[in-house]
């Protein structure tokens, strides 16, 4: 009796078809009509089996062959496969992918296509990550704060909590243990040329203006010479007041 309380809708198309079959009165044949009602419900009950995992297959074949087009370390949720109008089964589908190491898991609905060599998939560092979330969103991010300083090479603490700046939506994306979070940023920070300079500005910002060091300046001139003058003298121009003056002396001299 559990089977009848499966699907109440569809259980009552089939006691209507098996009457019609059957062309006896329920109540006078209770019994064997009672069988042949589950047996056509358990018999329908496999063909949807059967049916959707014959969509699965075909589903998976066409999300994994749209996955490979598109190449390596992108970022995928169910969303990026709303024009096949099957939101349960993509979501199966790409936990099962995940399964088969196709696809990593980055966190809950968010997956990625990592880069493979001879020896298996490259697991991607956070920066990367970030990167590819922000390619996914159309949205440009700059290393903030501990992620600044630890990409330029003026920290070796790495961050569990890896800050960039956005022009996109703000939010916050767990990791595991870890995290990434985008913070809405002002226009300025878009404004500068060099992605180096920009990242001095937030890596100087988060040390504080009364605690940089001669020998943090002389790291940052060391960065900045390998960028494209031109650009360094855009941002120079822009940089917090505070900013232009510790740098004044290491990229101008005394002039």
């Amino acid at each position: 009796m559990l089977h009848l309380l499966v699907d109440s809708a569809f259980l009552t198309k089939i006691i209507s078809h098996t009457i019609n079959l059957c062309n006896f009165r329920i109540w006078e044949h209770s019994g064997n009509c009672l069988n042949v009602i589950i047996q056509n419900y358990e018999l329908s009950e496999k063909k949807y089996e059967f049916r959707t995992k014959l969509d699965a297959m075909v589903l998976s074949k066409v999300i994994k062959e749209h996955i490979t087009r598109n190449g390596e370390n992108k970022i995928y949720t169910v969303s990026d496969f709303a024009d096949l109008n099957n939101d349960m089964l993509v979501t199966r589908v790409l936990s099962r992918l995940k399964e088969e190491q196709f696809l990593i898991r980055l966190s809950q609905g968010i997956y990625l296509y990592p880069s493979r060599n001879r020896f298996g998939i490259c697991k991607p560092s956070i920066d990367q990550i970030a990167n590819a979330i922000a390619e996914k969103d159309h949205s440009r991010i700059i290393p903030s704060g501990l992620t600044a300083l630890n990409e330029l090479g003026l920290s070796t603490q790495v961050p569990m909590n890896a800050v960039y700046i956005t022009n996109g939506t703000p939010r916050t994306i767990k990791l595991g243990n870890r995290s990434i979070t985008f913070k809405k940023g002002t226009p300025r920070y878009f404004a500068y040329q060099s992605r180096a300079f920009t990242m001095v500005v937030t890596a100087l910002k988060e040390i504080g203006e009364d605690k940089v060091s001669d020998e943090v300046l002389l790291k940052i001139k060391s960065i900045l010479d390998t960028e494209e003058k031109e650009k360094v003298n855009h941002d120079y121009r822009i940089a917090p007041q505070w900013i232009r003056k510790k740098l004044k002396t290491v990229l101008y001299g005394n002039n």
